[in-house]
């Protein structure tokens, strides 16, 4: 039986070239997308983390402590710049060569780059050459999270059920809060075991235990991950929609070129919606509030290995609401299901400081809880609504830029923002202000975009999908 035997056999809404055939198959096509997506983003997050912790004071000090600590979260966001650079290259070839290859060599990159980390020396011994290497490593972490997203998202939403997508997409984008949640936990054990500075305490960072080499022990540990991700990610089979290109000869020689010749308006306002989301999940993914809350010189000065529990714990909630998000866009449309979680979400950026600022444990949870119920809910529609924009030509290179770029409008240096904002003013209103005007943008963004829920994915409806207007704007 033929591949388009197959997914007609099944009667489930596959695409016609679909290739899932079994309970089997699906749950290979998942755990893939989950695992290589949660390993990633282990890997971005403890880099975040260390950066709002360590790496101010190891790399960054001679700078002055305060300029230091902009520079650390600058760091962070300097990979940002980088993923274009990879959603280009990924999406390039994975328009071409496929998207399973492209998952591979992500996955190898990134973690290559992450345990590089681990064994860097510091500014005290080798001098400025430390925070060079270090920025170099994270510039290839960026590269590599620029490709990986766009893959992992159609492996999940190519092999879906039609009425499914949503659920399917959401797979991958699990992955991210089971990153931070796996980031935080791995952190708060080794802080616990090599203790870094005390709440309230003024020894200097670099004499601890964590600071001289415990911080290392997370980066090191990806090497693990890495394996592991590489096995999963090696056994599940090509996208269906993907051989179907093959099978036609309909690969794009320019991919990247079609796309912005013909979709650039598209990927624009598909980076706004991405960049609501970007900007506020990095509060937390990004390093700035436990930074915040830690901070010896700050306002509340928190144990260090509590509040990385703290956000663990957010992690579940988030990605509890990310899966939800992805099932009720089934239900509800994609469109819909963000518009509620924007209010949801708006909601959580003003109660995010005023509680964070009662100063302690249980209101910096309620904090970071009550933001990630909306976090989720713009989250995990994501892979479904970005999939049904794009011709299937081009798919890859236009989910991957889109989020690319949505990223760097949103996520990229909101920490380094957020952190400038509060030592220029002495408050966080400024910082809850921003990023209710990035919300409200990401709003109005999503209110710009069509529904295309449930359109079809195979190559033979490009035309149809190439006509599909976006509200109020010319044809993408």
């Amino acid at each position: 039986m033929s591949s388009r035997q197959q997914g007609e056999a099944t009667g489930e809404g596959f695409t016609p070239t679909g290739t899932i055939a079994s309970t089997k198959d699906r749950r290979r096509v998942i755990l893939a997308t989950v695992v290589g997506t949660t390993v990633e983003w282990y890997d971005f997050f403890i880099y975040a983390f260390a950066a709002a912790t360590v790496f101010a004071a190891l790399f960054f000090e001679p700078m002055g402590h305060e300029f230091a600590q902009i520079v650390s979260f600058f760091s962070v966001g300097v990979s940002f710049l980088f993923r274009p650079l990879g959603a280009f290259l990924a999406g390039h070839f994975g328009d071409k060569i496929g998207r399973r290859p492209m998952l591979v060599i992500t996955l190898l990159l990134m973690g290559a780059a992450t345990t590089l980390v681990g064994v860097l020396p510091t500014h005290a011994l080798i001098g400025v050459w430390a925070p060079i290497l270090l920025i170099l490593l994270r510039v290839l972490q960026g590269i590599s999270a620029g490709g990986e997203w766009g893959g992992a998202v159609l492996m999940a939403v190519e092999h879906a059920p039609k009425k499914k997508r949503g659920l399917f997409g959401a797979s991958p984008q699990i992955g991210v809060p089971i990153g931070l949640l796996l980031a935080s936990m791995v952190l708060a054990i080794v802080e616990w075991i090599f203790p870094g500075v005390p709440a309230g305490s003024d020894i200097a960072l670099a004499d601890t235990p964590f600071g001289q080499w415990g911080w290392r022990i997370p980066f090191l540990l990806s090497i693990v991950l890495i394996g592991l991700g590489y096995w999963v990610r090696r056994r599940v089979s090509e996208s269906p929609v993907f051989q179907e290109i093959a099978e036609r000869k309909d690969e794009t020689r320019m991919p990247i070129v079609k796309l912005l010749r013909h979709h650039l308006l598209l990927v624009i306002v598909a980076a706004l919606v991405f960049a609501g989301n970007n900007a506020v999940g990095y509060m937390t993914t990004g390093g700035y509030v436990q930074h915040y809350a830690t901070d010896p010189t700050g306002p509340i000065q928190l144990d260090t290995g509590l509040v990385f529990w703290i956000v663990a714990l957010s992690g579940v909630t988030w990605l509890i609401f990310t899966w939800v998000g992805g099932w009720a866009s089934d239900k509800l449309g994609r469109r819909n299901t963000y518009i509620v979680g924007w209010i949801l979400l708006m909601i959580g950026v003003f109660l995010l400081f005023p509680l964070t600022n009662v100063g302690t444990y249980w209101s910096l949870l309620a904090a970071l809880t009550i933001l990630t119920v909306g976090l989720g809910l713009t989250y995990g529609p994501q892979a479904a609504l970005y999939s049904e924009l794009f011709p299937a030509s081009i798919r890859f290179s236009g989910v991957s830029i889109s989020y690319a770029l949505g990223a760097v409008l949103g996520g990229a240096f909101s920490p380094m923002i957020a952190q400038a904002i509060f030592q220029s003013t002495g408050s966080t209103a400024g910082i809850t202000w921003y990023l209710a005007g990035v919300v409200v943008l990401a709003l109005v963004a999503t209110l710009v975009l069509r529904d295309r829920t449930g359109i079809p994915l195979g190559p033979e409806h490009e035309q149809e999908q190439a006509k599909s207007p976006i509200y109020g704007m010319s044809k993408a």
